[in-house]
């Protein structure tokens, strides 16, 4: 049985035929989108305009979030509102955004009756995502 008396050489990683494509691909890539860009520039003609009742083009915010404190008092963004006001604000957001959802956190030492108006008035305006926020507390087992 031969013995090894030389050790083998260690493999060589050669990227340069990978490094050879990234920059030819980079350079196509930067090639195509300056075409892009180019034609687009040379068509001289004027953007139709769009009524302003076609409504957002934007997506649609966060979830509203309805404070009620301890005494009732309603506020949506930092906002203190009455029950009306809060039903008028509510639908002219709907206007916009028809999905928005609402959420409603109230004290936790809150009349319910103050709770159940707010979300009155959130139907009133129409919204169907509705909900409440709750703290979660864990329990110790036994």
């Amino acid at each position: 049985m031969p013995l090894k008396t030389h050790l083998d050489d260690e493999p060589v990683l050669n990227l340069t035929a990978m490094l050879d494509i990234m920059f030819l691909l980079i350079i196509f890539f930067m090639l195509g989108t300056k075409f892009v860009e180019d034609e687009e520039r040379s068509l001289k003609f004027k953007v139709p305009k769009v009524v302003d009742r076609a409504g957002a083009l934007t997506a649609a915010p966060a979830k509203k979030i309805v404070n009620v404190d301890r005494e009732g008092k309603v506020t949506l963004d930092q906002k203190t509102l009455t029950l009306p006001e809060l039903t008028a604000v509510l639908a002219k957001a709907r206007k916009e955004y028809p999905d928005l959802p609402v959420l409603v956190r109230g004290d936790a030492r809150l009349d319910l009756q103050h709770v159940t108006e707010v979300l009155n008035a959130c139907k009133q305006a129409g919204v169907k995502d509705m909900g409440l926020t709750v703290r979660v507390v864990q329990t110790e087992k036994k």
